[in-house]
């Protein structure tokens, strides 16, 4: 593995930043407090200003939110016979039980291991760059990435939920319909993608750099 360079130049040892909203590449003193982009006009920053703080303020309004979302009820599905009220977990215990695994473990992994591990990697994250960590920048950039990428795929409850109640409501003996756990459940997957967009994963290098910045 290539060692980091902590000796590299950077764009802000350039004065160079780039613009937050048409991503054009400017020059900017670093003693000036307000300087705007040449082409759009935005105000120029070398970092996101309070990423940190709106990174954390949108992080913990999520945990807060995934009790609910674990403990009320997903889904309820009912018929002529058999009426059911699901949780996450009950409703992935219900499936294995009746013989879905794959779904079961889909499920399991989309709905609860996945939005879990994506709340412990941003805590993660954040306090390393609180701590101005010089623990593995490469691997840590890597992590970030891979939340983006997984991001919208935690809303898979809320999809099949969706489906199910357009698809049944379209018979008259059954019905499905989502429970108060949806909509926490959805305002966790919103939120931790806010808070990963808030997220300035250019802080990992600041460290390395001998670098700190302050919009």
């Amino acid at each position: 593995m290539t060692p980091v360079d902590s000796g590299m130049p950077s764009a802000v040892g350039n004065g160079l930043c780039s613009c937050h909203v048409c991503r054009l590449v400017s020059r900017r003193s670093r003693f000036s407090r307000h300087e705007h982009c040449p082409r759009c006009g935005a105000t120029l920053h070398f970092r996101k200003p309070g990423s940190v703080q709106r990174c954390w303020a949108l992080l913990i309004a999520s945990y807060i939110l995934y009790i609910p979302a674990n403990l009320l009820v997903m889904m309820e599905t009912g018929s002529l016979i058999n009426y059911r009220k699901d949780t996450i977990v009950s409703g992935v215990v219900h499936l294995w039980k009746t013989g879905s695994w794959m779904i079961a473990v889909i499920v399991f992994i989309a709905s609860v291991a996945i939005p879990l591990l994506k709340l412990f990697s941003l805590t993660f994250l954040l306090i390393s760059v609180q701590r101005r960590s010089h623990w593995r920048p490469r691997q840590r950039t890597r992590l970030f990435r891979l939340l983006e990428a997984v991001g919208r795929w935690s809303m898979l409850d809320i999809y099949v939920v969706t489906l199910l109640a357009a698809l049944v409501q379209l018979g008259s003996l059954a019905v499905v319909k989502a429970g108060p756990a949806a909509v926490a459940f959805g305002a966790v997957v919103v939120f931790t993608m806010f808070a990963t967009m808030q997220f300035d994963p250019r802080l990992i290098w600041d460290p390395l750099q001998k670098e700190d910045i302050h919009d």
